[in-house]
């Protein structure tokens, strides 16, 4: 209904647009009542098109001046009708000129035209911030405790690595050439995946017979033992053993509860894990 009342008022504004030109060819009765009633209809539309004004900024004065534009040649032509005379203009020229006006406004209907770039716009600009709600979120980048921890993460735990869904929970030098690695699985409650030890001697250049995977004496599946390198070979005497035994229960203190020193044995480990 509304809809139908604003292109019926654009018409009949269309139309006295047409009769105030028609009769400013022959008379200067109709320049200055027709411009101000053109200056004037410019703006009772737009205060009555809130649409207009609550277009995007970047496209707002571009609707203003789409609606504006009959108006504003309307108004031009009015006084262009007085000057042409005395520019020698003639009669038939301007008479073709208004009935331009006339036909391009009846036929373009710029205040439609202005309702709908901005519905055109208001439609892309939610589509945009819809796209940009509907886009799945990063997911947040990954924090390390410890080089140590990144250097397993970035480097094994990455999908396609050799021990992709783990994190290193614990790390410790059981001897110069001998570390102890506590692996566990990134969600709470899943077995810690297989890890490939023929991937970890290539990965590490490290002999298979070096890299011992178990479980964690006392804990479940989520956690394994890793130990890479020589263990350091037990003496009889009771201060190597005692020592050994120290620096294992440390591990077991903070991730390894139960562990016990079974043996050990020594090999020169990589400078990444020292």
């Amino acid at each position: 209904m509304l809809a139908r009342m604003r292109s019926t008022v654009g018409r009949a504004a269309t139309v006295a647009g047409a009769v105030a030109l028609t009769g400013g060819l022959g008379s200067d009765v109709f320049t200055l009542p027709g411009a101000a009633a053109a200056v004037v209809a410019a703006g009772v539309g737009l205060a009555a098109n809130p649409k207009v004004w609550r277009a995007p900024a970047p496209v707002r004065w571009t609707a203003f001046s789409l609606y504006a534009a009959p108006h504003a040649g309307c108004a031009v032509l009015l006084v262009g009708e007085r000057l042409a005379p005395d520019a020698g203009v003639p009669l038939l020229v301007q008479a073709a000129v208004a009935a331009l006006w006339t036909g391009a406004t009846w036929w373009v209907r710029p205040g439609l035209l202005a309702r709908e770039f901005v519905d055109e716009a208001l439609a892309q600009e939610l589509a945009e911030v819809q796209k940009i709600e509907e886009a799945p979120a990063e997911p947040p980048a990954t924090t390390y405790d410890s080089p140590q921890a990144r250097w397993w993460g970035e480097r094994f735990a990455i999908e396609g690595g050799v021990a992709p869904g783990t994190v290193l929970l614990e790390h410790r030098q059981v001897s110069e050439q001998c570390l102890a690695l506590i692996i566990g699985a990134q969600k709470r409650g899943q077995p810690v995946p297989d890890i490939s030890k023929p991937g970890l001697s290539a990965e590490l250049d490290l002999p298979e017979e070096l890299i011992d995977i178990g479980p964690v004496p006392g804990r479940g599946a989520g956690v394994r033992l890793l130990v890479l390198g020589q263990r350091p070979v037990a003496e009889t005497g009771a201060g190597p053993v005692d020592s050994d035994a120290e620096v294992w229960a440390q591990i077991a203190a903070t991730a390894m509860p139960g562990v016990e020193l079974i043996e050990a044995n020594t090999y020169e480990m990589p400078k990444e894990l020292t």
